[in-house]
């Protein structure tokens, strides 16, 4: 029997490949993270990650498109904020999962650094 995707499905599976691409770098991630306590202005973003507007706004626009963020205007000043709070839970447990990687990894290093090498190995 054949495996077929409903249309909703394959609408599903594109978006979350596009959601996915937002944890795909290191800047964007970072911005997550400093919007985790709540809204900050562009200008407060490109300080705290110390990147210049231009690079700033590429990412913003990109995660905007997704609907990972959104934003609102009050005066000369733009707000930015994650749209949903379970993308903060989707991003600790993916970092979670990857810190436990690195301890796993970072212990069978020191391991096989104390590990004996047998004579004539």
């Amino acid at each position: 029997m054949a495996y077929t995707l409903t249309d909703k499905e394959r609408l599903l599976c594109l978006q979350h490949a596009e959601m996915c691409q937002v944890f795909s770098h290191p800047t964007r991630l970072e911005i997550i993270n400093v919007l985790r306590e709540g809204d900050r202005t562009v200008t407060e973003i490109a300080d705290l990650l110390e990147i210049s507007m231009g690079n700033l706004s590429q990412h913003l626009a990109m995660m905007r498109e997704r609907r990972i963020l959104t934003n609102r205007k009050v005066g000369n000043q733009v707000y930015y904020r994650v749209t949903n709070s379970k993308l903060l839970k989707a991003f600790d447990l993916l970092r979670e999962i990857l810190l436990e990687q690195i301890e796993k990894d970072s212990l069978l290093l020191t391991k096989s650094r104390k590990t004996p090498r047998r004579p004539g190995v």
